[in-house]
């Protein structure tokens, strides 16, 4: 195989660091419009429903941390990709002299 035989697939890559940001963002507005919801809810339902209202209450207090947590994680890790090293399938594989190990050929005396 040639250099001009290898081919590259780019269907493994990374989103761009734009758009990872983007969607990052998204998600810390998503948590936070939540944690909004969360304490409206907590204060319209406070002298109707107490119970559900401090549910809504601790749900306001947590979000915040786990919409941190969200949008912090980590770019994804690219899967890996194929190698373009093809070894062809009629050439054995030695690991060295008599296949037993070392780096160089057998020798015959």
């Amino acid at each position: 195989m040639g250099k001009s035989d290898e081919v590259f697939r780019i269907t493994g890559a990374r989103t761009s660091l734009s758009d990872d940001v983007r969607s990052r963002q998204r998600r810390y507005v998503i948590s936070m419009s939540l944690r909004t919801v969360c304490v409206l809810l907590a204060v319209v339902l406070w002298d109707v429903q107490r119970l559900v209202a401090y549910g809504a209450l601790v749900g306001a207090v947590l979000l915040p941390y786990f919409a941190v947590l969200i949008a912090n994680a980590g770019r994804e890790r690219a899967p890996g990709l194929p190698s373009t090293f093809a070894v062809p399938p009629e050439t054995p594989l030695m690991l060295g002299p008599g296949g037993t190990g070392g780096g160089g050929a057998s020798k015959e005396s």
